[in-house]
């Protein structure tokens, strides 16, 4: 499993976002994060500086941008192969009354909650746990 360092992750985030803006070829992981970065405008003078993006803590406002952007890519990365199963239906069913993009912050808000729950029993995240609470956000 792929398990990188938080300087890592800020270094891909900031190179997907330079690349993007001298449109060079981007593999395809670089291209998912250049989609979320596109919707996140908020983040773009943070990507432009590596320098600034490796200090950076919460916002003022208590955002956690890496935190936000690597939830998004995570999503991204689950429908394009509708992995767990389900996942990209639940999706539909969100975005037939919802914004794609609020869509994906219902998932979102699904997988941090796992994770965060994995962290506190010392457990790996739990699948059915996770697509339960999918399930239930798709019924609204």
């Amino acid at each position: 499993m792929f398990n990188p360092t938080r300087e890592q992750v800020r270094h891909f985030f900031c190179a997907a976002r330079r690349k993007q803006r001298e449109r060079l070829p981007l593999e395809a992981a670089e291209a998912l994060a250049a989609a979320v970065i596109d919707i996140h405008p908020e983040y773009h003078a943070l990507l432009d500086s590596p320098e600034l993006a490796l200090a950076a803590g919460t916002t003022a406002d208590g955002a956690a941008p890496f935190l936000h952007l690597s939830l998004h890519l995570a999503i991204a990365e689950q429908l394009s192969i509708d992995q767990p199963p389900g996942i990209r239906a639940a999706h539909a069913t969100l975005c037939a009354r919802l914004d794609p993009h609020t869509a994906e912050h219902r998932l979102m808000d699904c997988l941090a909650e796992i994770v965060w729950q994995a962290g506190q029993d010392g457990t790996a995240p739990d699948g059915e746990r996770y697509l339960d609470a999918i399930r239930r956000c798709a019924r609204g």
